[in-house]
């Protein structure tokens, strides 16, 4: 049953895409209705890939956007869930809403992947990665992905890439919008948004409730019984202030504080643990002023903090999954509490059309602490920068960059950065190539936690480079990617049994070396289409699909990297058949891969599928559905840990004000 309806689904996407109308040009019969002219949209501005706006076609660095539309269109709750769908990434969750999940980029791991919020600092000082496990997509404008080293612009943590997250800001008179939605594992959300435009000053303030108890965080197919409830409160906020002379203040803050259920996600060990749970608050704030001074000056200063503390508890009493023994849980209760701050200050100097100089200095500190015995210990950088931009006749363009940070623990690093494209107008074809170096700092529990840590660490390197191709067909309608990426790590930090060289460090034996070095690389390649026309049943498409192919390689050990699948691929295909409805049909596959290091714990390849509707009943209300995992697919992204069955969410959001 299942494989025919597997068959059934595929028949009729192919029958859907077959719908979209040729991309070379053909008669129309008299019957056909007169094609309108395609309309005319400001092209997407990238900021992060240099710090500066960028528009889309004159980015030579690989990146991606996820705009608040495309979440919206396709009913995502998390940011995590839209990450997936991405090209060159792997994310993936350790048990369901709430639990840890990571994401890397292109091979990298995830503490070397650089996550900012609103130009905060979101990784974390203890453990040197982002946990997304909390972030929805409430009041998010868009999201950038930035592929491949990129320390010279961002500095430690940027070896992968950056992830920058921003929030939504106001516009046009007051609105208000409120939703609440229902669905599997006992799951209900609400939550409102107020935005808008008042004179010089723009608001967009959110509120959100998450809450579920019917969800177990290890695998319920290995004999789970327990279920593990999750509620996450979400506050954000952004203010705005026009000054005078194009000046602009920005204010911006979110807040989470969540309450999550835990078992034992292990793949020799899994286990049911009751009463075991973490307990988090997060607060994020940010501050920034730009100002041209002149007509070919311009500054910006940015100033940016983070927050989290997070208390876990190991529970009373655990049950084996593999032999249903009962035995106390490991541990004692523990809180971590981390701080980062950011302070950035950018002038810009347009020399002449053709260059653009960006010159900054950045002060990054991060401090730890936490109730086993790491003792409050910070990590600090003072950092200079300096970037030219080349703008040959909007058909050449380059940017060359290098950075020099000293840290207050290790001494000093520099990394640069060269990239470069040619856009030719006439076929809308765009070429591009960047080669770069990158570097992570040690996170303090690599450098001072009690018993283990080795403060004579010094940075994790990195080279990186990659080309690729955009092309663009249909006055940009149909866009087409595809390009090759490299990279090589070394002095990468491994936390080894050693007891002759930990026994400055450790009374066990165990603690990190630089003894690493590692290689990825691989294919990318995308290919997204809009259309939208005035025919019957047949109002307006979307088809988005990208494809990865990574190959990585322990050069120690001679193995694949742990948790990183050769094969990737998402798609989706949007379909408006009536002004008010849009179905969307979103599937998502990954390979096979090993859970963790020497090629151990293989884990199979799966592939799921969902489904997203939206329908406007009125101008004001919109009522939506997703399904997930429409064929009960069984499957893990990490070994022993829960994922969904097939769930189904209904919801409804009502807008009030605005623009009717």
């Amino acid at each position: 049953m299942l494989r025919i309806a597997r068959e059934w689904s595929v028949y009729c996407a192919v029958l859907l895409i077959a719908s979209i109308p040729p991309i070379w040009t053909a008669s129309a019969s008299a019957e056909e209705p007169v094609e309108p002219e395609p309309v005319v949209q400001a092209e997407e501005v990238v900021v992060s890939a240099t710090k500066t706006p960028v528009p889309v076609s004159h980015v030579t660095s690989a990146v991606d956007v996820i705009t608040a539309q495309d979440m919206k269109k396709q009913n995502i709750r998390h940011v995590a869930d839209a990450l997936r769908l991405a090209q060159g990434l792997a994310v993936f969750s350790s048990g369901g809403p709430g639990t840890e999940v990571n994401a890397r980029i292109r091979g990298a791991n995830s503490s070397q992947t650089l996550v900012l919020i609103d130009g905060a600092i979101m990784n974390s000082g203890t453990l040197g990665s982002y946990d997304f496990a909390n972030l929805t997509t409430d009041n998010i404008e868009r999201v950038e992905i930035l592929r491949g080293a990129q320390s010279m612009l961002w500095g430690s943590d940027a070896m992968g890439g950056v992830i920058n997250i921003v929030t939504k800001r106001g516009q046009g008179p007051f609105s208000a919008t409120g939703f609440m939605e229902y669905g599997s594992f006992a799951s209900l959300r609400e939550g409102g948004t107020v935005s808008g435009k008042q004179g010089i000053v723009d608001y967009s303030l959110s509120l959100s409730r998450w809450d579920t108890s019917s969800f177990s965080a290890v695998n319920y197919r290995r004999g789970a019984t327990e279920r593990d409830s999750y509620r996450n409160w979400q506050g954000s906020g952004r203010i705005g202030v026009d000054l005078p002379h194009d000046g602009r203040l920005d204010f911006n803050m979110r807040w989470m504080n969540s309450d999550t259920q835990l078992d034992s996600v292990s793949a020799t060990f899994p286990s049911d643990v009751y009463g075991s749970k973490m307990r988090s608050q997060q607060y994020v704030f940010s501050g920034s002023y730009e100002q041209p001074i002149t007509g070919w000056w311009s500054q910006k200063l940015t100033l940016a903090r983070s927050q989290e503390a997070s208390l876990f508890l190991p529970g009373t009493l655990q049950r084996s999954l593999l032999d249903g023994t009962f035995s106390t849980p490991f541990g004692s209760p523990n809180e971590t509490r981390v701080i980062a701050n950011r302070l950035e200050w950018q002038h810009n100097f347009q020399i002449t059309k053709l260059l653009l100089l960006s010159a900054g200095y950045q002060f990054r500190e991060q401090q730890g602490e936490n109730d086993t015995g790491l003792i409050n210990s910070i990590l600090s950088s003072h950092a200079g920068f300096a970037q030219a931009q080349f703008n040959l006749w909007d058909r050449v363009f380059a940017t060359a960059g290098v950075r020099h940070d000293s840290y207050n623990v290790f001494g000093d690093a520099t990394t640069y950065r060269l990239t470069g494209g040619y856009y030719h107008t006439e076929t809308d074809t765009k070429l591009r190539a960047s080669y770069s170096t990158g570097f992570r700092a040690p996170s303090m529990n690599e450098l001072f936690f009690p018993n283990f840590g080795n403060p004579n660490l010094g940075p994790e390197k990195s080279q990186s480079m990659d080309v690729g191709i955009d092309q663009y067909f249909l006055s940009k309608q149909l866009k087409v990617t595809g390009g090759f990426f490299w990279n090589h790590y070394r002095n990468l930090i491994i936390t080894t049994f050693d007891p002759t060289f930990c026994a400055p460090f450790s009374t066990f034996g165990f603690c990190p070396q630089q003894l690493g070095e590692a290689s990825t690389k691989g294919w990318e390649a995308g290919l997204s289409y809009t259309y939208s026309s005035d025919r019957q049943f047949l109002k307006g498409m979307v088809v988005q699909a990208q494809y990865t192919n990574t190959l990585t390689r322990d050069l120690e050990a001679h193995t694949r990297l742990p948790r990183w699948p050769t094969d990737q691929w998402s798609a989706s295909v949007s379909y408006q058949p009536i002004d008010p409805l849009w179905i969307t049909v979103i599937g998502r596959y990954v390979g096979s891969r090993f859970n963790t290091t020497g090629e151990q714990q293989n884990l199979r390849a799966f592939d799921v599928w969902s489904l997203a509707v939206t329908y406007d009943v009125t101008k004001r209300m919109q009522a939506y559905l997703r399904a997930e995992n429409l064929f009960n697919e069984k499957y893990e992204e990490i070994a022993s840990a829960g994922t969904p069955i097939r769930s189904i969410f209904g919801g409804v959001r009502v807008t009030f004000g605005g623009k009717s």
